[in-house]
């Protein structure tokens, strides 16, 4: 009998406010899983947003991105502090096992994704061309006029 614990028993879900905290006020990085088709429509407004997609749309619905633990292994170490999302927190928990099967340590899922993030009116950017459009969340502060 295996009495080791699954990859899904240590997956560590937390809401968007939660979330929206360590990203402000921690080491962790946000890694969206979603398209870039997706991403580029509106994402997680955070200087050190990553966008690695866990999942292609094709026409025969989504498939898994063979290359996506060597594309997050590019850019981040099995040590890094990273919250993963996507669209609604399905996609995430794929990744978040993934992401713990390779060994990384510090990896939590945002339940509810990206949906449950504006929902909460938290700041979001959308890409245009080359350029990002941010838009504060409703409880930010104004820039002064100077």
């Amino acid at each position: 009998m295996n009495t080791k614990p699954s990859s899904e028993s240590q997956i560590i879900t937390i809401d968007v406010l939660k979330a929206d905290d360590l990203l402000r006020n921690s080491k962790y990085r946000y890694l969206d899983v979603r398209t870039e088709e997706e991403f580029n429509k509106g994402h997680v407004d955070f200087g050190d947003v990553l966008n690695i997609p866990n999942m292609f749309n094709t026409p025969e619905g989504r498939v898994k991105n063979p290359n996506f633990m060597e594309q997050v292994q590019q850019v981040c170490t099995k040590d890094d502090h990273l919250i993963v999302g996507c669209q609604s927190g399905v996609r995430s928990v794929y990744a978040t096992v993934d992401l713990l099967d390779a060994g990384f340590k510090h990896v939590y899922n945002m339940g509810g994704g990206f949906l449950a993030w504006v929902q909460n009116g938290l700041p979001v950017a959308v890409v245009t061309g080359d350029t990002k459009t941010e838009f504060p969340s409703p409880t930010s502060p104004l820039p002064a006029n100077n």
